[in-house]
Formats: C-alpha cells, structure tokens, sequence
C-alpha cells in the first residue's frame, strides 16, 4: 500500500472494512485448527456474547461466517482454556484477549451496577458480597446456583426476575473481582477468581487509563481498516469525546492517516496496517452482533444497508423479521434473511427473505441456498424450509 493515501472509493472502503475482519481469505477446508480460532479472535478483536438462541448463540455464528463448520465444543474449550481469551464487558459483554484485562481495568473501577440492582435492598450487602468471594477462594468456581441465597424484592406478575445471587456474582465480574471459568450448556456463566483464569503478566500489569484509552483505540483500528471518530469509539465503546484526543496521537504517530472517503460526510481514518485487496470474494451470512454490521451508521455509510434487528419489535410492527441476518457475497450486502431453527423438525426456517435493490437475484438466491444447506448441516438439521418467497426490500 503507499505510505499515505488521501483518499478512497467506496468500493475500496468495503474492501478494507471486510478484509481487516477477515474476510479476505477463504473459508478453510479444516477449520478446527486452534490457529484458525486464534486468526478470527485476533482480527475481530471483540466477539461479542449474546444467547438469544433462536438460530444459534451470536458468538457461534461469527466464527461461522469465517470459517465454515468448525467444531463448536473444540472452539469452546479454546476460548476458555487457553487463557489467550477472557470474558469482559468491552463493546457489550464480549471475549476479548487476555491481554486486554490491564487494558479495561479503568473500566472495571469505573463500573456501576444498575441503580435498581437488588443487592442495595439486603441489610448488609458488603458482608453477602464478601461471603461469596470466601466461598469462591475456599471452594473454587460456582454459579448463581452454588451461591447463598438472600432475599431479595418480591418479583411482581409478569416481570422479569434476576436473583440476587445472580446479581451478586455480576457485581463481583463487573469490577473484576471475579471471572468467567466457562459456560455451561444452558450458558449459564461458572465463576472463578481471576488470577486462577488471567496470567500474571497480564492480571498484574499496570497501564494508565490515557495509554488503555489509545491501545484501545489502535485495536480499534486495525480490526476495522477504515473508520471514521465514530466508528473508532463505538468498538470499545468508548465515547467520541475521550476517544478524539487519542485519535489525534495516532494520527501523529502515523498508524492513522485522514482520507477522504468516496460518499461518507464524515472525516475517515486509514489503520496504517490496513490492506486494499482487489476483491473480496465468498458469501457468508452475518451475525446481528457481527462487528461488521454492528454499529448501525456504519453499516449504512459502507454497505449502503440500514439495518435493524426487530427481536423486541411487536410482531405486526415488524419491517423485516424476527431474527434477520445480512447475506453478504463479495464486497457487499446484497439480502436479509429471517431464520430460526427448528431443532425439534429438524429444519432451518426461512419466514423472511428480502433482496436488496439491483442485486442479482438468481445469483443471490444460489448462493444463499448454498449457505443455509450448509449452515443447516452444521446445525444437525435434515434442511431448509422456506416459509414465504422473497420480495425485495425497498
């Protein structure tokens, strides 16, 4: 790449966003190799955790989108074994690397819990909160089922109820003095104390908030090629304003180069890391939660694709579906798909699908069908059923 560009196409910003997630190389014929996990960890940076279980965790459906079939229980015990991985909060709850513990440590100190948290309800929360990391020193890793209960505040019709040792335990991870040793198959977390997770060199480095703010930010960067302020602090969610001075730095420093990008309004920032490979080829369907599409204006601004996910959106108010992924194939987002797997008749469902305007529909919907036989094996389902035929999307 020359040293300093001042601008890029559009087509080349779709380029560099997919190739710094990963997506500039084939799926691997075999792709259970540790290295293979260790090669998307590191490019997304953050695998963001959410277990609404309609098709499959979203995590799982990331490494998918790389990968192809790999084997899910192996990759799991990678990521909680290896100690090269922890849990955190970092974009939301997240894997991130090990690596970065020092790095969200001003975090941790800075966590609240939510102000109508139950724990503020007991007659002595600090003791109840001291008793569970004696326990947990004493008797090793636990889940909310292992811990005391306590009483908590009567859960009234309808409402949506967290035990107070459920609280107690995310209390202790939020400021770190606990962490994730695993999951259990009904993902349910199983705590532990970190230094039996983190190794030292990590759990006990010392890193100002100033220089965790710009390491972040340089992450930040070279998991997405090309940015603008936004895009750079919604990563680690950090805010614009903190994150802007930082921004300066590397931009002093030349990891960051300022281009003109061909239709954004926004000033963007070139990750001097960054690679323009000529195309972008494959298909892949993508998570909700993927960093790609994550952040919603950016997924406008790049792919020219708004994008909303409708879970909480009352069922006739919905424009799109209930649990809709993008498709993409080559550089860009070319339909939105509305799956759910129906595990007990063994069928991957397909009640929405809409193509975006002026894409090749009989190419599309090839490659589509390509994707969900695959995704549906994978998933040990016998097919694919699709519930309506497509329509396009605007």
């Amino acid at each position: 790449m020359p040293a300093r560009r001042t601008s890029i196409s559009a087509s080349e910003a779709r380029r560099i966003a997919l190739a710094a997630q990963g997506f500039d190389r084939s799926r691997p014929t075999s792709p259970n190799d540790v290295r293979h996990f260790r090669r998307v960890l590191q490019a997304v940076g953050v695998l963001q955790l959410d277990f609404v279980n309609v098709l499959l965790p979203a995590q799982f459906l990331i490494l998918w989108s790389r990968l192809g079939a790999y084997d899910r229980q192996k990759c799991e015990r990678f990521l909680y074994d290896s100690r090269e991985f922890t849990e955190q909060w970092a974009h939301e709850a997240s894997i991130v690397r090990a690596s970065d513990w020092p790095l969200l440590e001003y975090r941790r100190r800075a966590w609240q819990p939510w102000k109508r948290n139950p724990l503020r309800t007991l007659p002595d929360p600090e003791g109840y909160l001291r008793e569970i990391l004696e326990q947990v020193r004493s008797d090793g890793a636990v889940t909310a089922n292992d811990v005391p209960a306590a009483a908590g505040p009567k859960r009234k019709p309808g409402e949506w109820h967290r035990p107070v040792q459920r609280w107690a335990l995310e209390h202790h991870f939020g400021r770190g003095m606990l962490g994730v040793r695993r999951r259990l198959s009904n993902f349910q977390r199983v705590y532990d104390l970190p230094e039996r997770l983190i190794d030292a060199e990590h759990r006990e480095a010392a890193v100002s908030e100033h220089e965790a703010r710009r390491t972040l930010l340089r992450q930040s960067a070279a998991s997405l090629g090309v940015a603008t302020l936004q895009d750079l602090a919604d990563y680690y969610r950090m805010s614009p304003r903190d994150t802007a001075p930082r921004l300066q730095e590397l931009v002093d420093e030349g990891a960051l180069t300022p281009v003109r990008v061909e239709g954004w309004c926004d000033q963007g920032y070139l990750w001097s890391g960054a690679s323009i490979p000529r195309e972008i080829t494959g298909a892949s369907l993508l998570s909700p939660f993927d960093p790609v599409v994550w952040y919603r204006p950016r997924a406008q601004r790049i792919f020219d694709f708004e994008y909303r996910i409708e879970i909480y959106v009352p069922a006739a108010k919905r424009r799109w579906g209930y649990y809709v992924l993008p498709f993409r194939v080559g550089d860009r987002i070319v339909a939105r798909v509305d799956l759910k797997a129906d595990r007990k008749a063994g069928r991957l469902l397909v009640p929405n699908l809409h193509f975006e305007p002026d894409v090749d529909r009989a190419a599309t919907s090839d490659a589509l069908r390509a994707e969900l036989e695959a995704l549906a094996t994978w998933l040990g389902l016998d097919g694919v059923e699709r519930v309506l035929d497509p329509v396009g999307s605007r």
